[in-house]
């Protein structure tokens, strides 16, 4: 459970950082890259593009996060 929690906080201070760019993979290996504008609510990463597409990526469902410098 702690290592879920430093998980958590870890990644939300990175999705603060707009400058970021940063790809989630998911445990059945999908690689979905998160927009710009994106926040952590509860356990579900909620990501909206320009046209108000938003997506929602459960935490539990994340195998590895990558992320590059813009």
């Amino acid at each position: 459970m702690k290592k879920n929690n430093r998980f958590r906080k870890l990644l939300e201070k990175y999705l603060e950082i707009k400058g970021l760019d940063i790809v989630v993979v998911l445990d059945d290996g999908t690689e979905i890259e998160l927009y710009k504008n994106r926040q952590l609510i509860d356990d579900m990463i909620i990501t909206m593009d320009n046209y108000q597409n938003k997506q929602q990526i459960p935490l539990s469902r994340i195998k590895s996060v990558d992320m590059f410098a813009a």
